[in-house]
């Protein structure tokens, strides 16, 4: 792929279903963005042999800041942006592909530090989240009053930390598995609620504690996820959307998230020491 000098390089963190769609879409299409693949690592190396070029394949990710990298993509696993995040925001931009990471306060805090300290930005996708900019500028005006999210989901897709789901039966229906906090919930499916993790970032002043949300398993959703959002302002404003996902059963992505994620990261082009919604 012929590449030029000026390209935004681009690290891919992560070869699941995801990953896998963003490497095979900047191999193919990149050049004509101004991208080009930096690296790919993945927790099995054996996955990418024979798929990805081996001088693009990064075996260990502690030597990230040895390949020249413009922007790191994360889409592995929320252990990963714990335990790489700061080392990646030393030398690249990141987007963080899974934000449910951010609900770890000590964690969130230290990452937006680091990419104040160092010039680099932090970059959450949107995801599945319909209308984020416009929350963040409810918010950022001071009149966004509550943001409450439901995600409901075949339960094949759901990744849970709990066994909530083991007495789930294909013929149960509808089931509520959990409601609180957005922090509350992250830990208990840090893989499946990124977007009510992308929300409470775009609602900076309610935070991950200020943000509800509720998890809803249904045997009925074959077909695709739905995200609702409940938006609350002053004086009686409100809005109400209901977002639904083509998604196959046990999927843990919507299949109309892989372009969103696609055009997220067209967007990384570098906005300051801060943490941009994208």
């Amino acid at each position: 792929m012929a590449t030029s000098s000026s390209s935004q390089r681009i690290g891919v963190v992560g070869y699941g279903h995801l990953g896998q769609f963003l490497v095979q879409r900047i191999l193919k299409d990149g050049a004509d963005h101004g991208l080009s693949l930096a690296f790919v690592w993945n927790r099995n190396p054996d996955k990418l042999k024979g798929v990805v070029p081996d001088d693009l394949i990064l075996d260990n990710l502690a030597l990230s800041a040895t390949r020249p990298c413009d922007v790191i993509v994360e889409v592995c696993h929320p252990q990963i942006v714990k335990d790489f995040g700061l080392h990646f925001l030393c030398h690249s931009h990141f987007m963080v592909g899974s934000p449910s990471a951010l609900s770890d306060s000590d964690l969130n805090q230290k990452l937006r530090q680091a990419a104040q300290i160092y010039g680099k930005t932090l970059y959450v996708p949107s995801g599945a989240l319909w209308g984020g900019q416009d929350i963040q500028r409810l918010n950022d005006s001071g009149k966004l009053k509550a943001l409450f999210i439901r995600m409901s989901k075949h339960p094949s897709c759901f990744r849970l930390t709990t066994d909530l789901l083991s007495d789930s039966t294909e013929d149960e229906g509808r089931r509520v598995l959990c409601r609180g906090s957005v922090a509350e919930l992250c830990p208990l499916a840090p893989n499946n609620i990124n977007t009510m993790a992308a929300a409470a970032v775009a609602a900076g002043t309610l935070g991950f504690t200020g943000v509800q949300g509720e998890i809803v398993s249904d045997t009925a959703l074959s077909d695709y996820h739905v995200v609702e959002v409940e938006v609350t302002g002053p004086a009686g404003f409100s809005v109400n959307t209901v977002r639904r996902n083509p998604a196959r059963l046990g999927a843990v992505t919507g299949s109309a998230t892989y372009n969103s994620f696609w055009n997220s990261l067209l967007v990384c082009k570098g906005h300051g020491g801060r943490v941009y919604l994208c």
